[in-house]
């Protein structure tokens, strides 16, 4: 048998941005329910579970960072990608660690909202957290405390900048998938400074520095030539003892 389509919850109170989704997400071969706010998403995923749910941040009732936290704090690891209007870096870092799994700035491009739902799916293990609500990443000899913000190689502290140690955090907990450097620009550095892509450039070689990784045959962090990077090692969530 044929396996259901993903069922997907969109949760926005603005009309226009439900009317310009949902069809388009039911072209794309998903299902879709809509909610208004995160209350009555609520009681949509609790009638119904959904396999997603992409929400605003800014919400009457209940907001979706708020709608993040009731449904971790109920135990319930239902990938959510949060839509936000707000661009600085800290908000979007703390909203990863209350448990969301990813987020896109408003206004955005539904094609790329579409490869994110898809690329979440595919990396979510039902039942469990995200790799974005572990407190510790492991891949091979590297281990990242995110608590404690503590990086170690073989059991040896090693020291990387706040934006490198960021970008490090957020490729490990998206393994697999490919950032174009506009990307993490907009992820990891938001609107707060004037920037450009090679500021990517040389965090990732911070970190290849730093972690010993050969860019010829590297074992955490892959360049895709044209295109971007990817975090390429096997990560899997650790247990702080």
């Amino acid at each position: 048998m044929t396996a259901p389509p993903p069922h997907v919850l969109l949760v926005d109170d603005e009309p226009a941005i439900l009317d310009g989704l949902v069809p388009f997400f039911e072209r794309s071969g998903l299902r879709v329910s809509t909610a208004p706010d995160g209350e009555a998403a609520l009681d949509a995923h609790a009638r119904t579970p959904s396999d997603i749910l992409v929400c605003d941040v800014l919400m009457p009732r209940l907001d979706g960072r708020a709608l993040v936290r009731r449904l971790r704090a109920g135990g319930d690891w239902t990938p959510v990608v949060l839509l936000t209007q707000v661009g600085e870096s800290y908000e979007r870092s703390a909203a990863l660690e209350e448990g969301a799994d990813d987020y896109l700035n408003k206004p955005f491009d539904p094609q790329e909202l579409l490869a994110r739902v898809r690329a979440v799916l595919r990396r979510a293990v039902p039942g469990q957290p995200a790799l974005a609500a572990s407190d510790v990443l492991v891949c091979g000899d590297l281990r990242v405390d995110r608590s404690a913000r503590r990086v170690t190689l073989g059991g040896a502290a090693v020291a990387l900048t706040p934006k490198a140690s960021l970008l490090l955090d957020y490729l490990m907990t998206h393994p697999g998938e490919l950032h174009t450097r506009e990307r993490l620009l907009a992820a990891l550095w938001g609107f707060e400074s004037m920037v450009t892509t090679r500021a990517v450039d040389h965090r990732v070689a911070e970190i290849r520095r730093v972690l010993r990784d050969d860019v010829a045959a590297p074992r955490f962090v892959e360049t895709v030539p044209a295109q971007g990077y990817r975090f390429c090692g096997d990560v899997r969530r650790g247990s702080r003892t």
